[in-house]
């Protein structure tokens, strides 16, 4: 049966997640996964539409939406690059800086929220087994990056 499945477990538990980041994100203007493009900017601001998307590993279709609608809520603004005048580039408006600590804020949260009444040992093996299952994948991003253990264990 499929309810008896890791996967089916993994599925349900990430739902729940997502449902509880849907609400979090709201009061701040955001829809749940513009984080993401929002913290590559945020670690690196000024990249191109094409890296972004190589950076997150998604659609091109995916990123262009979400450039938009950000842009539209006023977190970020493109602009052409003075060197190559058909490539543009993305930046964060003050605004979109100002969401990066209710944002990490947000996810510290939903993280505790997850590893609530597991021991540090079950905290930090949960943190190895995701790690060791997202670098395995053959869809993983290009650019996966270890997740810190003091994130990923409550530390």
């Amino acid at each position: 049966m499929l309810e008896e499945t890791l996967t089916y477990a993994l599925i349900i538990a990430m739902k729940q997640k997502r449902h509880r980041m849907a609400a979090a994100m709201a009061p701040l203007g955001l829809h749940v996964g513009q984080e993401f493009l929002l913290n590559k900017l945020w670690h690196e601001d000024g990249l191109t539409q094409s890296e972004l998307i190589a950076r997150l590993g998604v659609e091109p279709p995916t990123v262009t939406k979400t450039i938009q609608r950000l842009e539209r809520a006023g977190f970020l603004r493109r602009s052409r690059d003075a060197d190559r005048p058909r490539v543009s580039r993305v930046w964060l408006t003050d605004a979109g800086r100002a969401l990066r600590e209710p944002v990490e804020r947000i996810w510290a949260e939903l993280d505790e929220e997850l590893v609530n009444g597991l021991g540090e040992e079950e905290r930090e093996l949960l943190a190895g087994v995701l790690e060791r299952a997202v670098r395995r994948s053959p869809h993983a991003p290009k650019h996966t990056t270890k997740h810190a253990p003091e994130r990923a264990t409550g530390r």
